[in-house]
């Protein structure tokens, strides 16, 4: 029994003639009474009496129809109240962002944003990123900030940019003769990278792709944000690669070197539970968030919307 059959019952009983109400139905008449063969076939109950023109219901037909009217509607109903659902953005929302992104795209767009929907409150964490995951898929989290893919069955990716990555070193360091530096030119020793738990540490690593072990440094630390590290860069030698929204034009100009095209980029995205159905507040975060990331960022402008069937 499908919702399809039940709307062909009603059809049947309000035009009493199989031809118009397969027209009310936008089917052909032949496919109507098949399905209405099929259905009976289902319930062992015949609905209409065919002898009879117009077309009547029979008793058992009639206390079907009635129980179907009440179902559409029930699905109707439901139908207005999701997608009532989808346009809401009133409330406060939990979010969850990682560290490498937190204090640089959020100081970005999200004055924008709060102004724009005074109505919606964000209550805003920095997470790793296996967190993150871990609370969307239990649904302690509306919306999570970080690199994709995540490749979770329950949970909906939403693309947003590709964020360039750069290398940071100290200001005496040879490769900063160059305009321009390859994954090639990379070496292992000097390298400082963010202690494990980081997604940006495992995205560093597979850039550079060396092994750690061939360091040879007399301090070695794994760090805790990216700006612990520029800092200690800085004040000894070595070098890292940070994200393009970390570089601070005002004090890392003269310790940067870009990637040669095409450049080694992290992509970000909008994370979600497959079942989370404000449509609204995803795309409005969605907007907001692309028209404050650098315009040399490639960016995936295109909204998705979900359809409830």
């Amino acid at each position: 029994m499908t919702l399809q059959q039940l709307q062909y019952v009603v059809a049947l009983h309000t035009h009493k003639h199989f031809v118009k109400a397969a027209e009310s139905c936008f089917v052909t008449q032949p496919t109507l009474t098949l399905q209405l063969k099929k259905l009976e076939e289902e319930i062992s109950a015949v609905l209409f009496d065919r002898s009879r023109q117009p077309l009547e219901a029979t008793p058992v037909g009639e206390l079907f129809v009635s129980k179907a009217k009440r179902i559409l509607w029930e699905v109707d109903e439901l139908k207005k109240s999701v997608n009532d659902d989808k346009d809401q953005m009133d409330g406060s929302f939990k979010v969850g962002i990682i560290p490498t992104l937190a204090p640089n795209l959020l100081a970005l767009f999200i004055s924008d944003f709060i102004g724009s929907h005074p109505k919606t409150k964000l209550i805003i964490e920095e997470l790793q990123s296996e967190r993150i995951i871990e609370l969307i898929n239990n649904k302690e989290l509306d919306l999570g900030i970080l690199s994709a893919p995540l490749n979770e069955p329950k949970i909906r990716e939403i693309p947003l940019f590709n964020e360039p990555f750069l290398v940071f070193s100290d200001k005496d360091n040879e490769m900063l003769l160059n305009k321009t530096i390859t994954q090639q030119q990379l070496r292992s020793d000097g390298l400082w990278i963010l202690k494990k738990g980081h997604c940006f540490r495992n995205q560093t690593l597979n850039i550079c792709d060396f092994d750690l072990s061939e360091q040879h440094k007399n301090v070695t630390m794994e760090g805790a944000s990216i700006d612990t590290l520029k800092k200690l860069i800085r004040e000894v030698n070595g070098y890292t690669l940070i994200p393009e929204l970390s570089y601070d034009k005002r004090i890392d100009s003269e310790n940067v070197i870009p990637f040669e095209d095409p450049k080694p980029v992290r992509s970000i995205c909008l994370a979600v539970h497959k079942h989370f159905t404000k449509e609204r507040l995803i795309n409005e975060l969605q907007k907001s968030i692309l028209a404050h990331v650098p315009d040399s960022f490639e960016k995936n402008t295109k909204i998705r919307k979900v359809k409830w069937r």
